[in-house]
C-alpha cells in the first residue's frame, strides 16, 4: 500500500517548481491554462545550482512525461 502513494512523500513542497519558475521566468513559463512547459522545466533544470531545486525539477520532468 506504501508503494501506491509514493509521490505523496517525494513531493515535500507543493508548487516550489511553480513558484520557481514564476518568479524567474514569470508568465512565459506558462501555457494559456496554466500549465506549466516542459522547455522551461529544462532550462531552470541547467540554471538551477540547489541540489534538492534540482531534484524537484527532475521529478516534475518525470511527471510531465508520464513515466
Amino acid at each position: 500500500m506504501a508503494q501506491d502513494k509514493w509521490i505523496q512523500s517525494a513531493i515535500k513542497k507543493p508548487n516550489r517548481v511553480r513558484n520557481y519558475l514564476k518568479r524567474k521566468y514569470g508568465d512565459a513559463a506558462f501555457t494559456k491554462d496554466g500549465k506549466i512547459k516542459l522547455s522551461y522545466i529544462y532550462k531552470a533544470l541547467k540554471e538551477a545550482k540547489d541540489p534538492s531545486l534540482k531534484a524537484a525539477l527532475r521529478l516534475a520532468i518525470k511527471l510531465k512525461k508520464g513515466i
